[in-house]
């Protein structure tokens, strides 16, 4: 697939929570990443507002298991820290498959719709473990990214069959990714089928809540778009230059 990437995410500890208790209080997190969580880790790998990207699925390599540590958070109402006890899973790894679309909602960037563009740049930044820091659902969990060939690698939930995992928190609808001047919650019923999580499109969602309307899309001016040829050229310019210099 021209507008797709294939990775592997791991590192020691991962914390995928459900939103609703990251305003305090003692964390634990779900058994599997969520949507929203690998659609963050991919976008810390390449992201621009001219593209949407789509997780398409997931596998689960390593065995569930989780661990609890002491930690010390802020209080919101007084000075201090409280304790709590998160509940973090433990060594994981996944492999991840993804695509990209261009947002149909940003035609002020439609000069940027260059998908060989963008599909090799990903795919560089794959390689070299994103752009940004990758973190598995929270700060302080450390992620790491590579290639893989999908599915090569055997899994430990190969064999499990279908293991239904209840209602899960699935992602958030932002206003410049469906044109609606709200901010949304998902939710879906996750199966995980022989260690996969095959994701539904958010559109596909249908347990959606508003969270929040009025607001308005960041726009973007002409001046603001360049295009690859001019950056090229300019970036060059800037080279011989500091050459001749």
């Amino acid at each position: 697939m021209r507008n797709g990437i294939m990775f592997k995410v791991y590192g020691r500890m991962a914390l995928f929570t459900d939103p609703l208790t990251r305003i305090g209080g003692e964390k634990a997190s779900y058994a599997v990443p969520t949507y929203q969580a690998l659609k963050g880790i991919v976008e810390s790998i390449y992201w621009k507002p001219t593209i949407l990207w789509y997780i398409d699925e997931v596998r689960v390599m390593k065995e569930i298991r989780t661990q609890s540590r002491a930690v010390k958070p802020r209080k919101y109402q007084e000075a201090g820290n409280d304790l709590s006890i998160y509940q973090y899973l433990r060594d994981v790894c996944y492999e991840v498959k993804a695509h990209f679309e261009f947002n149909p909602h940003r035609p002020d960037l439609a000069a940027d719709r260059n998908e060989n563009k963008h599909w090799q740049i990903a795919r560089r930044m794959v390689e070299r473990g994103g752009r940004r820091d990758i973190f598995l659902g929270t700060r302080e969990c450390q992620g790491y990214v590579e290639p893989v060939a999908y599915g090569r690698e055997k899994g430990f939930y190969d064999d499990a069959g279908n293991m239904p995992l209840g209602v899960m928190f699935h992602g958030f609808n932002y206003p410049d990714e469906t044109g609606r001047d709200t901010l949304e919650v998902r939710l879906w019923q996750a199966v995980m089928d022989h260690g996969i999580l095959h994701f539904p499109r958010p559109e596909a969602c249908q347990l959606v809540r508003t969270v929040r309307s009025g607001i308005v899309p960041k726009a973007f001016r002409a001046e603001d778009v360049k295009a690859v040829e001019e950056e090229v050229r300019e970036l060059t310019e800037e080279r011989m230059g500091g050459a001749q210099g």
